[in-house]
Parts: C-alpha cells; structure tokens; sequence
C-alpha cells in the first residue's frame, strides 16, 4: 500500500466552504468518521461539507449516469452523512474541473445523488479572474399540506419546497428570530419530513430581492445554501404571485446570504437556474497519519453512513 499523502483542495461558493478530494477512479473510500474530521473547523481543515471528485463510471452509485456526464460529486455533510445534491458545492465542483483542466469555458453535466445537474462555466473576466457559473438546479417540487417551523418557543408558517432535498422556507419580519441556527429548529407535522430538513428563514429586501438565512441539517447554520436559495426564491415567487408555468415569462430573483448573493431564475418551463461565484482558495496535502489511517490508497471503509441531506 502506498503511504503517500492524500491531495486535498479548499473552495467556497458565497462562503459555503468545501473540502474538496480529487480521486477520479474512486479509489479512495470516505467513511463519516473521516469527513467530519477533514471538516472539523478546529482540528481539521474546515468545511461545510466534502467534494468527492470521481468519474462517473467509477461509482457504483453514479454508473447508470456514465453516458450523460463524465465527473460525479459524491457529496458529504461536515457531519459525514451522504447528501442528495448542494448547489454552491456544484458550483465549486465545477470551478476545480476547470482550474485542474479537465473541463473549459462553456456547458459541463455533472452528476449527482440529486441528478445530472447542466452547469455553465462563463468565461474569465479582463484581470483573469474565473467567472461566474451558472447551475440548472431541475424543478422544484412543491408538495401539499401545511407545515410549521419553531425556534425559542416562537413559530411560523413554512412553505415546503424539494430541489432534490428537503426545505422549509420561512418569512418572517428580522433575521434575527432564527435564533443561533446552532440546532435544527422544530418542525411540524413530523411526517413532512422523516429525514429531517433544511430550514431558511427569509426577510425582504425590496421587490424581487430577498435575504436569508439557513440551519443545513447534518451542518448547522452556513454562511450560504444554493438549494436553500432556489427554494427561498420559488417560495417568494408563489407568495408574491408570480408562476412561470402561468404566465410564461421567467422570474428572477437577488438573494443575499450572509456570505455573498445568489440570482436564481425559475424558467416557464420549471427549471431554476442559479448563478454566483466559486473561488478555490488553496490546496495541499493530507498527512495519512493525522488521519490515523497507517496507509493510504484505499481508506477502510467505516460503519455504514446514513443517507442524509
């Protein structure tokens, strides 16, 4: 077995951070136990969660996608827990295919738990610097029923939006009644969400301008949420009236997060495109014997992870 170090990246997208590990014949297991300490802020690298770089027809759970897309994010929550899909994460997946040279300027499919996700990659600005990138993030699924969110004995009509996973979307008069976001808020009726759920609490700025925050589950309150965003702006778009599929014409909402803005457009036809930066910041190495892993080159795998956005 080689010992040799393992290469790591570090990117974020609105401050929505990432580890990111290059490992394109998924030769690299990553149990829950190693995530959440590659993602511990403290003893670790720090990150909201981890980007798996493979090549789709590597993973067993991406091969069926092969013909459609070449690389696939094999997303992790800080806590280690497997994820469906993370909008600001795709966006950084795809800022470091084109920083590695493995992908260009122009149109890029990646797959993901969620699906295979269309991604634009603009070109780079006069000073060199990346442009924006731009994520198909599909439709959003607006099931019925009525749901609560609670937080410090104070509760709140949600509006239950699915962009591939769960989210409870929240209006309310300050930011500041969401309380630290260190904990899940309560959520009501349980049934509407047996895994659990992302939860944004959203204020407004001015006309289709909105600003928010978000408890993720398995990682706490983060600086940004791109599913988050394309639900907030959905949800604000019904509150306000407006539905593509009605009228025809593309709505576009601005979306500040406390680490940066997101424009979300839901397209006539559903589809909901986010558009906003990815910045890769630094990369280096993984020392195997912090990790106390004795060797590397496959990782032993760890108990079985819970499949949890």
């Amino acid at each position: 077995m080689s010992t040799s170090p393992i290469a790591f990246l570090k990117g974020h997208g609105t401050e929505n951070d990432f580890v990111i590990v290059p490992d394109p014949d998924n030769a690299i297991d990553l149990p829950a136990s190693v995530v959440a300490k590659l993602c511990d802020r403290r003893a670790g690298i720090g990150g909201d969660g981890l980007l798996h770089v493979v090549r789709t027809a590597a993973h067993p759970e991406a091969r069926a996608m092969a013909a459609q897309a070449e690389w696939f994010m094999d997303y992790r929550n800080a806590d280690g827990s497997i994820a469906e899909m993370c909008g600001n994460g795709v966006r950084v997946f795809a800022g470091y295919l084109q920083r590695a040279g493995l992908v260009g300027e122009g149109g890029l499919e990646v797959a993901t738990r969620g699906g295979v996700k269309n991604v634009h990659i603009d070109k780079r600005d006069a000073s060199g610097e990346p442009g924006h990138i731009t994520v198909s993030m599909g439709r959003a699924d607006l099931p019925d029923g009525d749901v609560t969110v609670a937080v410090g004995g104070r509760d709140w009509p949600a509006r239950n939006v699915n962009m591939g996973n769960p989210h409870a979307v929240a209006f309310v008069d300050d930011l500041a009644h969401a309380g630290d976001l260190f904990t899940a808020p309560a959520f009501g009726p349980a049934s509407a969400y047996p895994d659990g759920v992302n939860v944004e609490f959203v204020v407004d700025r001015g006309p289709r301008h909105v600003a928010m925050r978000v408890h993720e589950r398995g990682s706490g309150e983060t600086r940004s949420c791109g599913t988050g965003a394309c639900a907030v702006a959905v949800a604000a778009a019904r509150r306000d009236g407006q539905d593509p599929s009605v009228t025809g014409t593309p709505v576009t909402y601005t979306v500040d997060l406390p680490g940066g803005r997101l424009v979300i457009t839901e397209r006539p036809d559903g589809a909901v495109e986010m558009t906003g930066p990815a910045v890769i910041v630094a990369e280096g190495t993984i020392d195997p014997a912090w990790l106390d892993l004795g060797t590397v080159g496959r990782i032993a795998p760890g108990p079985k992870e819970t499949a949890v956005a």
